[in-house]
């Protein structure tokens, strides 16, 4: 049984066919990576998987449990976590009170709260700044800062979208270790352009064009494949 399925996800806006029967598989433990064009339906995608937006067909189970119809944040408390592509911290608080928020409002809510926060920014290294107020971090360190909330919700699955975007190589390098590091405890859903990281990462691969799926399979599958060199990586 997968740890999240979806089959037939459909969203269209007016006659924009944005997602459009999408059956799709994250296993426990995965790195899945999900690639596509721009405008492909990525984005989309993880939001009807995330409850952001709603289903208008087909159905989404976690752990064999029907989760469709349950709003975003039912589904933050079953195990899914979803940070955005672009931060979403709150500037003026530190960021002690940041991860705290998340640990509120997640799975282990009811766990020791300085206990979570201290473990959560320990995993991604900002023990040291737990005082600082977010807004003042370099934008490297509030990427790392949202991902420290993500795990603090105690996820069984994390949703990544675009955690790579305005890194420096460096800071990458260091993301991709931290990335490693949270498999087989959570399973990762990655939307990520750099592909380079993807096929670094990636266990499997799902690529979407025009809201449908493409291509799905290994690195090394999806790279030899003559569909998705024409539609995204180039020959």
């Amino acid at each position: 049984m997968s740890l999240l399925e979806a089959r037939g996800l459909t969203r269209h806006f007016g006659g924009l066919r944005a997602v459009d029967g999408v059956d799709f598989d994250l296993a426990a433990g995965e790195i899945h990576a999900l690639i596509g064009p721009n405008g492909a339906g990525k984005t989309t995608f993880v939001s009807l998987l995330s409850g952001r937006v709603p289903v208008q067909a087909g159905s989404i189970r976690l752990v064999g449990e029907d989760i469709t119809r349950l709003p975003a944040h039912a589904r933050v408390r079953k195990g899914i976590a979803y940070t955005f592509q672009i931060t979403s911290v709150f500037p003026g608080l530190s960021v002690f009170d940041n991860v705290a928020l998340a640990v509120q409002g997640g799975r282990g809510s009811a766990r020791d709260l300085r206990g979570a926060v201290a473990a959560a920014l320990s995993r991604v290294g900002l023990e040291a700044m737990a005082s600082d107020i977010a807004g003042t971090l370099s934008y490297g360190h509030q990427r790392l800062l949202e991902l420290a909330m993500g795990l603090a919700l105690q996820p069984r699955v994390l949703i990544l979208d675009e955690p790579t975007q305005g890194l420096a190589a460096g800071e990458i390098g260091n993301f991709k270790d931290l990335v490693r590091s949270l498999v087989p405890e959570v399973a990762v859903l990655l939307i990520e352009h750099n592909m380079e990281v993807v096929m670094d990462l990636a266990h499997r691969i799902t690529v979407l064009n025009f809201g449908q799926v493409l291509a799905r399979g290994t690195p090394a599958e999806v790279r030899a494949s003559p569909a998705v060199q024409e539609a995204y990586l180039g020959a």
